[in-house]
């Protein structure tokens, strides 16, 4: 065979199975016997072998997996994959639906023109998976939510995700969904581990997660993962509602929800909402996958784009939660756990119990009102519930089942590190631990928050080595991390000279991090992201920020009193203030950069702006930016009290109606940026 005559033939045969793959997973479809299909693949094996010049970068011999991958990269996402708030009843989505009218700026809840889409929610792994020019070129897990591992190789064995896309797709678009394990495979492959000794896996979701992050790409295709894609994302819109691009993205040879099976649906009102969830709540027991709920979308994205988010989730989706599995067993004693801000969360230890799919051994009691409100007594059979939350926990106790003379739960006095005499204030439910440098638990939450990925992101550096750093006496304190040595780790047990000099070059490259990470990663008490990011604004440096009195916090847009006090308290306790001493010694940046300084001004103090509609030169994320960084605040509805609508294309005609009603100043991209130069 002749070179032209084998690039021919690979062209051929990788288009020949790539429709059968497409066929068979995607459409349910076997033109293709296993035989034939067997065949070819290994013909087209060979072929490549012979002539690797003319593989294709996603050859169908990909799906048979092969490649090792020693360490997974952390990729930061193109779009923020979010997570969704839930609701457990039809009352907290009528709540939800009348706050998106008002939002939007309809004061009829029937006279705004916009409707819902309903979708399973698969339980099991968030992935994005990336196309550039049709071609497979990336696949990330959730994460955090900023950034995710990238299992490129481990997703591409998937064969109902296609490693090409056909018909008419844009250049660049990302598309995201949730890998799965159907149940059928989960069922073989704990058979399978029976019958050769091995311990057989709890549920499907969590085995499912730890396939797609196994080395060995050929194992993970041999389990049979599944996948549906739901969302779709680039850089110019894909249609003008969530539903038509997800029709568009089928018709890319995308295996998406469809309206054959009531996987997806168009609602036009709470009642339409309610008859999928109750359809689903029937039927999700004869699916072949594990759902655990039902999304809820606005479908279209000139709304969505009104409604925007919050610091966690889009305010236009929530995910409706199916009534929580319960299961009644032992109370076998309570336990004490320590929080790094020194806050007390008794546990529940439990008689093991099956519960949802996995064995529950502990449950959440929260504080000691909870403990109270149950009347909990050692040796009580009790009802445990595993919902919308990962942490299941207590929600009844079986009276008839209390054993004679049994006592009842007494909320420790002490707390069980350190022994230190517990505080409990004023308005608040937690007890707390107030030996905040001397109480273990406490020193490595501190540290461990400081070194997160949201924070100073230290590379090296994980949780499991921040305990032997604090148990070995190296460090006590997150300064004490900028004072490590060579010679003082190459010592430990598990430390090779390049775990070293990894860890060592994250700690050296954290002092990079812009002051608003550093000040999230001090751990004041309250002062998460945002609210760092707003003082860091405010304050433009750490020593302005130390010298505010309580009343001039307060000032600060959206401080009240519990944060502003909580400020005041860690710059008031000395040994903080000698650690920030420490962190600026360093060569931490502890105030604003340059650039963000001139960027700064205050030319829109005591202005707030409700941004609608889609712009020419500036993302709204970009214009949000813009309106911080001069001053201003953003608001997310309208009201008497809004300053002024920055106002695109394609703006919503509710919105329009009352900006006009409530005599709202509106103003286009350019007058804004006339405003502020």
């Amino acid at each position: 065979m002749t070179s032209q005559e084998a690039q021919k033939k690979i062209e051929e045969l990788s288009a020949e199975l790539n429709r059968a793959n497409h066929q068979y997973y995607v459409l349910s479809n076997s033109e293709m016997s296993d035989f034939d299909f067997d065949l070819k693949l290994k013909l087209l094996q060979d072929l490549e072998q012979q002539f690797p010049q003319f593989a294709l970068s996603n050859s169908p011999t990909k799906r048979v997996g092969g490649d090792i991958t020693k360490k997974f990269n952390v990729i930061k996402h193109d779009y923020p994959m979010m997570s969704l708030a839930n609701t457990y009843s039809k009352e907290e989505i009528e709540d939800w639906e009348t706050r998106n009218h008002k939002l939007v700026g309809a004061e009829d809840l029937f006279g705004a023109n916009f409707t819902y889409v309903c979708e399973l929610k698969y339980d099991g792994v968030a992935i994005g998976v990336k196309y550039q020019n049709g071609n497979l070129v990336r696949a990330v897990t959730r994460g955090d939510g900023e950034k995710g591992e990238e299992v490129t190789a481990n997703v591409k064995t998937i064969r109902s995700i296609p490693l090409q896309l056909h018909g008419n797709f844009p250049d660049e678009v990302e598309v995201r969904g949730e890998i799965f394990f159907p149940l059928d495979k989960f069922e073989a492959l704990n058979r399978e581990r029976e019958d050769i000794g091995e311990p057989t896996f709890a549920n499907p979701r969590n085995t499912a997660s730890g396939t797609l992050k196994m080395q060995d790409s050929s194992v993970v295709a041999s389990r049979g993962l599944d996948c549906m894609l739901y969302g779709v994302y680039a850089p110019k819109p894909i249609g003008s509602s969530h539903f038509e691009s997800v029709e568009m993205a089928q018709s890319w040879g995308l295996k998406t929800p469809s309206t054959e099976n009531r996987f997806i649906e168009v609602c036009q009102d709470v009642n339409g909402i309610m008859d999928f969830i109750n359809y689903w709540d029937k039927e999700r027991h004869n699916l072949p996958f594990e759902i655990d709920g039902i999304v809820i979308k606005v479908n279209e994205y000139n709304v969505q784009q009104d409604l925007g988010f919050t610091a966690k989730s889009p305010r236009w989706a929530i995910a409706y939660k199916y009534k929580a599995a319960d299961a009644i067993t032992e109370l076998l004693e309570v336990t004490y756990q320590v929080g790094r801000t020194g806050a007390i969360t008794p546990v529940a230890n439990l008689e093991p119990v099956l519960l949802a799919g996995t064995t529950v051994r502990r449950a959440s009691l929260h504080n000691a009102d909870q403990i109270e409100k149950l009347d909990l007594h050692v040796g009580d059979f009790v009802h445990v519930e595993k919902g919308g939350e990962i942490i299941p926990k207590i929600t009844a106790v079986d009276i008839s089942k209390r054993k004679t003379g049994s006592s009842p739960v007494q909320y420790i006095t002490h707390c069980p590190e350190c022994t230190s005499a517990l505080v409990r204030r004023e308005g608040e439910a937690q007890h707390y631990c107030p030996n905040e440098m001397g109480c273990p638990p406490q020193i490595k939450g501190r540290i461990d928050h400081f070194i997160g990925r949201r924070a100073m992101d230290i590379d090296g550096l994980g949780s499991e080595t921040v305990d032997l750093l604090v148990e070995k006496g190296l460090i006590e304190t997150y300064g004490d991390l900028y004072e490590l040595t060579y010679e003082q780790l190459i010592e430990l047990d598990r430390f090779a000279e390049k775990s070293v000099t990894n860890l060592l070059n994250g700690v050296e490259q954290s002092k990079s991090i812009p002051f608003e990470r550093v000040l999230f990663a001090l751990g004041i008490r309250f002062v998460g992201e945002t609210v760092a990011k707003k003082l860091a604004r405010h304050y433009k440096t750490l020593e302005a920020l130390q010298a505010a009195k309580l009343e001039d916090l307060i000032l600060v847009d959206e401080i009240g009193d519990r944060i502003a006090q909580s400020v005041i308290d860690f710059f008031g306790n000395e040994k903080n203030k000698l650690l920030v001493e420490r962190l600026e010694k360093y060569g931490l940046q502890l105030r604003l950069s340059e650039d963000q300084i001139q960027n700064s001004t205050q030319k829109l103090a005591g202005l707030s702006f409700v941004i609608s509609g889609v712009f020419e030169n500036h993302s709204r994320d970009e214009l949000k930016n813009l309106i911080e960084q001069n001053g201003g605040k953003n608001v997310g509805s309208l009201s008497a009290k809004t300053s002024y609508l920055l106002r695109g294309e394609n703006m919503g005609p509710s919105k329009l109606a009352k900006a006009e009603a409530l005599q709202i100043k509106m103003i286009s991209e350019n007058e804004f940026i006339n405003l502020i130069q």
